[in-house]
């Protein structure tokens, strides 16, 4: 299980089925050291976390510095996004 899973509450579905329920995440600080970027065709989100943090499954950070809340992976061209840098606090901060 992923640690963003970890102490997410779970839902039962009405055709049984056990699911995570939503967890909204607090808005991430701008800090002077994030870097930015321009999408280009073919670019995701948890292709550019790999890229950035050496692992797809911090997707959720680049969404959330970016207000991303419609679960889509894909990008348009040229969006602006942020890359919060110091993800380590990010992760410690959303783990608490």
């Amino acid at each position: 299980m992923s640690d963003r899973y970890r102490g997410n509450k779970t839902k039962k579905l009405d055709d049984g089925r056990v699911v995570y329920k939503s967890k909204i995440y607090p808005n991430i600080p701008l800090r002077d050291d994030d870097t930015y970027i321009v999408t280009q065709t073919g670019d995701r989100l948890d292709t550019i976390s790999y890229k950035y943090y050496g692992t797809s499954s911090y997707w959720w950070i680049v969404a959330s510095a970016n207000n991303i809340h419609d679960a889509t992976f894909g990008l348009e061209d040229g969006t602006i996004l942020r890359i919060p840098k110091d993800y380590i606090r990010v992760l410690n901060t959303f783990n608490e």
